[in-house]
């Protein structure tokens, strides 16, 4: 395999090309959400594109198309001689992440229409804590002092975040400035990483121990996901919730999910469908950016990668005035940023903290110890990745997320 130090113009190319498609995954969903149209209800006034079951359903699309990617790319090997090689495994090891990807990523897509388009990206972030804690639960790990003073850090953090939110509010035309609103979104946000982290945990104890290629696991997870979550949204057009102030849905007759007048909407304003579909095409590239970076890179500059896009995410926010802009409010969520990427860089030993646990004879990582999710994925991917043209299943993180979502 090349060495991870040299950054080639193709290396570059897919660093670059998984933080543009990793920022435009979110920013295309809330640019959705903040359209508006009328739908199927042309007696009232416009209101905002408020579909998160379905946009979910557009992730999963996305994803699955990871699976017609890796069917293409197996025919074109085989003609070549060069077959990729997979181990047998029983398809439906991947449902039970499928389901947790679904969940966590409706959940999300709920909070992120009563919040910030940042914030829900900073939030996102408590998954490192989450997925450390059932680690320790379920894989038997245990987690080093430094692991623990990274994920105070990275506590804080989203603490600063989610104040930020609620005291420096403003009054605006967004449903996400309403203070109750905001507290729900970001509660749910935070809630969805705990199932990620459950996703995260299984995917290592039951997944990992296969040999399988990258893009055919999370095509497969999309395409189980696609299926159930599609199903789903029948029953979901005929429940109807009748509390005028629920946050789940604005859909004026309660349903949880209108997926007809999703449709009206797309065909009514075209800044919906062109978010919609960019939601979806941005998930597939940002899979399949993510998984080459992994093979060519290594996982932590993913990790890294991923991290940036939530500056990227924050300064766009900012910039198209998505949310409204006070110094107080810019500082603290500044710090909170900070906060966020210097728990990150503790919890794994990266960049300075090697050097540094060395100058102060610390003992690097030992197989009773918890390592990060990151290094595990660096890890297996170096064992799984010997081969420079075969891409395995070394992430983790296969969703938006994630991501999730």
């Amino acid at each position: 395999m090349p060495s991870q130090s040299n950054w080639t113009m193709y290396r570059i190319f897919l660093a670059f090309l998984m933080l543009v498609a990793g920022s435009i995954n979110t920013l295309s969903a809330k640019w959705a959400d903040r359209s508006e149209a009328k739908g199927v209800y042309p007696n009232l006034p416009p209101r905002k594109f408020d579909h998160p079951f379905l946009q979910a359903v557009g992730m999963f699309i996305g994803e699955f198309s990871c699976l017609i990617a890796f069917g293409l790319l197996f025919c074109y090997r085989s003609r070549k001689g060069n077959p990729i090689q997979v181990s047998r495994f029983n398809p439906f090891i991947f449902y039970p992440p499928a389901l947790c990807d679904m969940c966590a990523t409706s959940i999300m897509y709920v909070g992120l229409n009563l919040t910030f388009a940042s914030s829900f990206q900073m939030l996102r972030g408590s998954v490192m804590i989450f997925t450390a804690l059932l680690s320790v639960a379920f894989l038997g790990r245990k987690i080093r002092s430094f692991m623990w003073f990274g994920m105070v850090v990275v506590l804080v953090g989203l603490v600063l975040v989610g104040l930020s939110d609620v005291v420096f509010r403003k009054s605006s035309s967004e449903r996400s400035s309403d203070v109750n609103g905001i507290i729900s979104g970001d509660l749910l946000i935070c809630a969805a990483q705990i199932v990620t982290a459950s996703q995260m945990v299984y995917e290592e104890k039951f997944v990992m121990k296969y040999n399988v290629p990258a893009l055919l696991a999370v095509g497969f997870e999309g395409l189980f996901g696609l299926l159930t979550l599609g199903l789903l949204l029948i029953p979901f057009y005929y429940i109807k919730i009748t509390n005028p102030n629920n946050p789940l849905t604005t859909d004026p007759h309660g349903r949880v999910e209108n997926s007809l007048d999703a449709f009206a909407m797309m065909g009514q304003n075209s800044a919906i469908l062109v978010g919609t579909l960019g939601n979806m095409v941005s998930i597939a590239v940002f899979n399949f950016a993510g998984i080459s970076v992994t093979k060519e890179l290594s996982a932590t500059t993913r990790m890294v990668l991923d991290s940036m896009r939530t500056l990227v995410i924050w300064i766009f926010s900012l910039s198209v005035k998505w949310r409204p802009f006070d110094v107080k409010e810019f500082f603290m969520q500044l710090a909170g940023f900070a906060f966020l990427i210097m728990g990150m860089i503790v919890y794994n030993n990266l960049l300075f903290m090697p050097w540094l646990r060395r100058k102060v004879g610390c003992r690097v990582d030992d197989e009773n110890h918890l390592q990060s999710p990151f290094q595990n994925e660096a890890d297996e991917s170096e064992r799984l990745l010997q081969d420079e043209d075969e891409i395995q299943y070394g992430s983790n993180n296969t969703s938006t997320d994630p991501v999730y979502s």
